[in-house]
């Protein structure tokens, strides 16, 4: 018998080669599936689809992307921008191990949502987490959606600070987006 699951997923890197990670919406449920079934999909991109099983490994069927969200994940020593140094000082003056807050661009539109979330002290990696799915990021790109319009660009940093930040940028081509591009690769 073939087990079968309707999307939608999001796409992840994750942490085996050759394989990308699809995370279930719905249910944060994730299964690896060969790279090479998702040519034209770049992570972050949140896809419908169908998964089959007819044995151990899924094939993925019929893949189409619903919205070009982009993930971009970046272990960086560039300096992290102000937004975020202080939305996490923000967090570590009151007690909180995360903070969020709204960026705005000249004209006092709102251009994103920055994150922090501090380090864990043991052997928790949240940078990692993020990149296998184990800390959804579903959420936060979910609530900026209940005010914008996706597809956003996402970027997870970990800088040489003591969080890791997950900014949500509202307008992919945008000036904010190119400043990202330009400073994080």
């Amino acid at each position: 018998m073939t087990a079968h699951t309707d999307g939608p997923f999001r796409v992840l890197p994750g942490r085996r080669d050759g394989e990308s990670l699809l995370i279930d919406v719905a249910s944060a449920d994730p299964v690896y599936v060969p790279r090479s079934s998702l040519p034209d999909v770049s992570v972050g991109n949140r896809i419908d689809g169908d998964l089959e099983w007819t044995g151990d490994e899924p094939t993925l069927e019929a893949a189409t992307v619903q919205t070009a969200t982009r993930f971009r994940f970046r272990r960086t020593a560039e300096p992290i921008f102000e937004a975020a140094s202080t939305c996490f000082e923000t967090a570590r003056a009151t007690g909180d191990a995360m903070n969020s807050r709204v960026t705005y661009d000249t004209d006092r539109n709102p251009n994103g949502i920055v994150y922090t979330f501090a380090d864990q002290s043991g052997t928790r990696d949240l940078f990692s987490e993020f990149e296998d799915g184990t800390k959804p990021l579903e959420p936060l790109v979910a609530r900026a959606a209940e005010n914008a319009d996706p597809p956003f660009s996402v970027w997870i940093l970990d800088p040489d600070e003591p969080f890791v930040a997950v900014y949500i940028v509202l307008d992919p081509g945008g000036v904010l987006d190119r400043t990202m591009r330009d400073t994080y690769g």
